[in-house]
């Protein structure tokens, strides 16, 4: 069967709708038909680069991987979901046998297929298939567009509450006020802490993480003729830290830094923010290569860790929080589409905003035949 449309990257500014068949399944997976899928950077970045590191796009790739959607067939075996059943896909299927993932790591898994990542297809297509366990049924009263939007929530569960282990009447900042940036702040706030700080260069994005969930806002000065980024860095750092009354140590230091900008710049403000014997997490991917004040790290002690993706209970404790009214995902939708003007959904979030001027902050892309109102 071949009812199957699929919205298909060919190449660089390269797409196509394509009818392709229907995956079959096996024993414990299912067929979920999806309804809404979000637009992620990574989605664009492949559009108008081909590649993303060493992943590159060889072959035609469906796009897409934040999506919900409803059970339209089950495996043998699966006995947690059936038809009809409203769900929230995690979008990456792995060995459940290697050393990663036996510990407890599985985002970590080398033979992970991993949705809309070279060669794997994504999720902007009718149907998509995925084991029963990456699954997770909705609560009532979230709709499917929450459910699409628990793919980016989760990368910020893991980021702020699984690598960075935030707590309660910590002080965090946050860097970069795009739809993780937001998502970590609005983490960190229903985990306890007691300040947010959020840091970007367009003072929109800040007004709008002021009212969504930061508890301070800062943007940084304009670079002086000649200042190289190191210097700056430090300079931006220590007005932050003297308008906000932030110490090295103590009560008002920052215990927890996020840069979810991927800027060399951001990655060296938070070094230099973060307390001695703090913690900075990078969940922003931005250039391969960066330089950072290594001899600061040392004699901070400061903990540096990455955070990809999503790993175990991410995806169950983001429904939990946003089901519990602990997170609210509504105000980050702010553009709708149907699956016919995916290409016009791309477009307007690669430009940032849409023909009336409306800045974008997150694009969801209707399944084929579903309307924009279904929520």
């Amino acid at each position: 069967m071949s009812n199957n449309k699929s919205f298909v990257l060919r190449g660089i500014e390269d797409v196509v709708y394509e009818e392709r068949p229907i995956p079959e399944i096996n024993d414990d997976e299912v067929l979920v038909e999806v309804k809404k899928t979000g637009i992620c950077g990574s989605d664009v970045h492949y559009l108008v680069a081909g590649r993303i590191a060493d992943f590159v796009v060889e072959k035609p790739m469906v796009l897409g991987h934040e999506s919900s959607g409803i059970i339209a067939k089950a495996g043998a075996k699966v006995k947690s979901l059936k038809p009809g059943d409203r769900v929230a896909l995690e979008p990456g299927a792995t060995c459940h046998i290697c050393d990663d993932c036996k510990r407890g790591r599985y985002e970590l898994c080398p033979d992970i297929v991993f949705a809309a990542t070279p060669p794997y297809d994504g999720t902007l297509a009718r149907y998509y298939r995925l084991p029963a366990d990456v699954a997770y049924k909705l609560p009532d009263n979230l709709s499917l567009e929450d459910g699409a939007m628990m793919e980016p929530l989760s990368v910020a569960i893991h980021s702020v509450s699984n690598i960075g282990q935030v707590r309660a009447n910590q002080k965090v900042a946050v860097f970069g006020c795009g739809p993780v940036g937001l998502l970590c702040m609005a983490v960190a706030k229903a985990m306890g802490a007691s300040r947010i700080i959020a840091v970007d260069i367009v003072q929109s994005r800040l007004e709008f993480a002021k009212e969504y969930a930061a508890t301070d806002v800062f943007l940084p000065p304009a670079a002086e003729t000649g200042e190289s980024k190191m210097a700056f860095s430090k300079r931006a750092s220590e007005l932050l830290k003297k308008k906000f009354g932030i110490e090295d140590r103590g009560p008002s230091a920052i215990d927890v830094v996020i840069d979810a900008s991927g800027a060399e710049v951001c990655i060296q403000m938070s070094i230099f923010l973060a307390k001695a014997g703090g913690t900075f997490v990078q969940v922003g991917m931005g250039n391969a290569e960066v330089q950072i004040p290594i001899t600061l790290v040392l004699t901070k002690e400061l903990s540096i860790k990455g955070s990809f993706r999503y790993g175990p209970g991410d995806y169950p404790l983001a429904i939990a929080l946003v089901a519990q009214g602990k997170i609210d995902l509504k105000p980050l939708v702010t553009h709708r589409f149907q699956f016919d003007d995916a290409i016009t959904a791309f477009n307007t979030t690669r430009k940032g905003k849409s023909e009336d001027g409306k800045g974008v902050i997150k694009a969801i892309i209707s399944g084929p035949g579903v309307a924009v109102e279904d929520k």
